[in-house]
């Protein structure tokens, strides 16, 4: 799991743009020195990482030479990444912030929360705290992130991509050695993942150590190369580094990872890590962008839960589910096997074509509420097979140079963990008006760069919850209590987070009360409620970003329309949110702010 900063690149040409802005425009002010720096920056995180260059398309031309490689992800690489953020920290306090207003100032303050709140961690903490605790773990490492991205990102289409395929699979093995040295100095400091946690990963490097021609490293590469009348038995060359060097490698992890069972606890919260109590709290603000306690995050928890599960009585009632408290009806109405689909290969298609219609549907509608609309397309795709046993439902960016739509990627390892009554509405989070079209419009906006490419959860994730309410209010489930049911459902999902992540990490929980808590709340079956709750488990904080994002961008919402009544217009206000970049939730305030005082006049 790398760095929080999700740094992606939007046009190719900007790879020397840096160099030319500070030759052909003199520096003169605070506005102009902020242009320089995040230039900088922004050809800074490209030189860091290579897989960020292939998602972007931009592996050609001058930077051509990433497509072969993978990040430094050795302890050195570790403290370069620090020393990196540290100077930049350094470069963007030079700047003057009292002479900046309007975008200028806010963008300041976007990089300033991002570099400052990375250095404050860094400081006090000598384990990760950009995502994971841990290194590897169940859903944690290059053996779970690397075999997607190769498969999916990769593109192949001459005889020297193919090579470059073969080098980051030799890189893929240095990587997950990398990785061990990593592992034994965080034992050393008493970070030691969880057993469930270390259980799970071992289950999931099972899955992916399996005989060459089964294996996606392998059999990407030969289908790509195929497809395009590349000459060469590639899949022999694949064979020798697959058999010769990642297999070997991931055994050594493997053998880490049993040698650590004995030392492992089953406690879940990151409270039992060195410094454990403020680690969460800082990791908690980082990942809220608010500064929002343990305790008050609970709260808000329980609250939003009463709220949403009042709503969900009254629709269960409509359907004749009137026994138990609305988590015992959810699992009621799971175990009832509406809208589970045929668990085949042909049920998984039709649901996809299923999601297609819902996607088309919305597509005609969107203008009623936003006014700047993608350009790239998105697509519906099943995760693998092969690595959707730890993989979660997720939103893949489209690549800038339009080689590779944005892709939705639904995990689809049981249709009945996924009735379809829940999936329109993870459509509309994933899809749109959600993560496509908030990380598509941003990419178009006009910003620097790296704002344009840089991701905050409770924002991006906010804004993803919060278009599920809004195609609630557009009324895509008039008429359909029981997808409606599944809208509140998924709402749920994320107020239980508040409660189970502080339940976790705060309260000192155990998996199984958290597990417990969860299906209380929102009814899942225990397989899905327990992957969940490992999840939180291992990243603790980012669970909570959900709700936090949404309910502040509600309360904004209700200021706007407060401060301007007949004048709002939610369209006009969408813009300004969405072309305005991803940005903590301080920062937000302050682009309502702005967007107020120009539509008063």
């Amino acid at each position: 799991m790398q760095n929080r900063r999700q740094l992606m690149i939007a046009a190719g040409a900007l790879a020397t743009l840096a160099a030319t802005r500070a030759s052909a425009q003199p520096v003169s002010g605070a506005a102009a020195q902020l242009t320089v720096f995040l230039d900088q920056v922004f050809q800074e995180a490209l030189d860091d990482s290579p897989e960020l260059v292939t998602s972007l398309g931009l592996d050609k031309g001058a930077r051509a030479g990433a497509k072969a490689q993978l990040h430094d992800g050795s302890l050195a690489g570790v403290e370069k990444r620090k020393a990196r953020n540290s100077d930049q920290l350094r470069r963007l306090k030079a700047i003057d912030r009292s002479q900046l207003t309007g975008m200028p100032a806010v963008n300041y303050d976007t990089m300033l929360f991002e570099l400052q709140t990375t250095e404050d961690g860094n400081r006090r903490f000598a384990y990760p705290t950009g995502g994971s605790p841990y290194v590897l773990a169940q859903i944690c490492g290059a053996w779970q992130e690397v075999p997607d991205f190769l498969d999916s990102q990769h593109s192949i289409e001459t005889r020297e991509d193919a090579q470059a395929y073969l080098s980051r699979l030799d890189a893929f093995a240095t990587m997950m050695d990398a990785e061990i040295e990593r592992v034994r100095h965080d034992v050393g400091l008493g970070v030691i993942p969880p057993d469930f946690a270390i259980a799970g990963a071992l289950k999931g490097m099972a899955v992916l150590r399996q005989p060459a021609d089964k294996s996606t490293l392998v059999t990407a590469l030969a289908t790509k190369a195929k497809a395009k009348g590349i000459a060469g038995d590639w899949a022999a060359q694949a064979t020798l580094l697959y058999d010769g060097k990642v297999i070997p490698a991931l055994n050594r992890q493997m053998a880490l990872l049993e040698s650590l069972k004995p030392k492992a606890v089953h406690d879940a919260g990151c409270w039992r890590l060195p410094d454990g109590e403020a680690y969460y709290a800082h990791v908690l603000y980082a990942q809220t962008t608010s500064k929002i306690s343990p305790a008050e995050v609970h709260k808000l928890g329980r609250d939003v839960t009463a709220e949403l599960s009042a709503r969900a009585d009254v629709l269960f009632k409509q359907l004749g589910f009137t026994k138990g408290t609305v988590g015992e009806r959810y699992i009621a109405l799971y175990d009832s096997k509406k809208g589970v689909y045929p668990n085949t290969d042909a049920g998984k298609t039709q649901i996809i074509t299923d999601l297609n219609k819902v996607v088309q549907t919305m597509q005609k509608r969107l203008p009623e509420q936003f006014g700047t609309l993608p350009k790239a397309p998105l697509e519906i795709r099943r995760i693998p097979p092969a690595t959707e046993g730890g993989a979660s439902t997720h939103y893949e960016a489209a690549s800038l140079d339009g080689s590779r739509p944005g892709v939705y990627w639904l995990n689809l390892r049981d249709t009945a963990e996924s009735p379809y009554w829940f999936l329109p509405t993870t459509t509309y989070h994933e899809g749109i008006p959600g993560h496509h079209m908030q990380i598509t419009l941003q990419r178009e906006a006009d910003l620097p760069m790296v704002r344009r490419v840089m991701g905050f959860g409770a924002y991006a994730e906010g804004w993803a919850l919060y278009s599920e309410q809004v195609a609630q209010e557009m009324g895509m489930y008039k008429g359909e209590p029981l997808n409606e049911l599944g809208y509140l459902h998924d709402a749920l999902l994320r107020s239980a987070r508040l409660v189970t992540d502080s339940g976790l990490h705060s309260l000192k929980w155990s998996r199984e009360k958290a597990i417990a808590e969860m299906r209380a709340i929102e009814g899942d079956p225990e397989p899905l409620a327990a992957q969940e709750i490992e999840r939180y488990a291992v990243w603790p904080g980012q669970a909570c970003s959900y709700m936090v994002g949404k309910v502040t961008m509600l309360r904004l919402r209700e200021k706007a329309q407060k401060a301007l009544g007949a004048k709002y217009d939610p369209r006009k206000f969408h813009d300004a949110v969405l072309l305005s970049g991803s940005m903590p939730l301080t920062a937000l305030e302050n682009v309502v702010d702005l967007y107020i005082a120009g539509a008063k006049g």
